[in-house]
């Protein structure tokens, strides 16, 4: 039997990177997927082409940072798949800027949509499941929102805004049996630093422990793990999926 085999996924902003790892590495584990994007149609499209052949697969055009939209969204989820297991608020994004410099759409539009989100969609989510008395909550966090980084004020002030709201979902929901988690990954290697040369590459993964960046794999293993009944007594906790970089 699959890790995740009866278990029904909704990830935010799964079209690329992280979110579409997380995806791929899901499936394979026998859950069937419910996932959002944007602007992204068609690689929505060619995502459910993909991964229908494996499971249960359906997008949904949904903006996480839209309150009624992400009420909504859970409501068209449930009717079509009956159930939300597991939870992944993964949609983010960065405006990077030194504070001096950043403009004040820059620091309410990274709030909106990397700490709003997270909030609507787990305020949508835990009413189906405190009825099942069963879920797995797992936030997308960041070392950044740990440590801080220059240039990022914004970024890391989301991600660190994630982390407390984080433990305390996992206190007011606990006794329901619903989990909630967060994974702060490292620097992972997507399409966002392909575009950065070589040398700027090597200089990241020479300053991490394990000399190398993360996979989007690396971080969808470890969304199994608390998705699945092997993270069953793990509540409140950031994971740092990272090769050392904090260590």
């Amino acid at each position: 039997m699959k890790i995740l085999e009866g278990k029904v996924a909704l990830i935010t902003g799964a079209t690329r990177g992280i979110g579409r790892g997380i995806a791929e590495v899901f499936a394979q584990q026998g859950a069937k997927i419910a996932f959002t994007y944007v602007g992204s149609v068609d690689k929505a499209k060619e995502l459910e082409a993909t991964l229908s052949s494996v499971t249960q697969i359906k997008g949904y055009q949904s903006d996480a940072s839209d309150y009624d939209a992400a009420q909504k969204l859970v409501e068209e989820v449930m009717a079509e798949f009956g159930q939300i297991d597991i939870l992944i608020n993964n949609a983010g994004i960065t405006r990077d800027n030194l504070l001096l410099r950043m403009s004040k759409e820059d620091w309410d539009t990274i709030i909106k949509v990397n700490l709003d989100s997270v909030f609507n969609l787990t305020k949508a989510v835990i009413k189906p499941m405190m009825k099942a008395r069963s879920g797995s909550i797992i936030n997308m966090t960041s070392v950044v929102g740990i440590s801080g980084n220059g240039g990022q004020a914004n970024y890391a002030a989301s991600k660190a805004g994630v982390i407390g709201f984080t433990k305390s979902v996992a206190l007011e929901l606990g006794s329901r049996n619903i989990r909630c988690n967060a994974i702060a990954p490292g620097f992972i290697e997507t399409e966002m630093t392909a575009s950065l040369d070589e040398k700027t590459l090597q200089a990241w993964r020479d300053g991490i422990p394990m000399k190398r960046g993360g996979q989007p794999e690396d971080i969808a293993n470890a969304c199994v793990f608390l998705g699945s009944e092997m993270g069953s007594y793990i509540t409140g906790q950031v994971l740092n999926v990272d090769g050392g970089m904090l260590t």
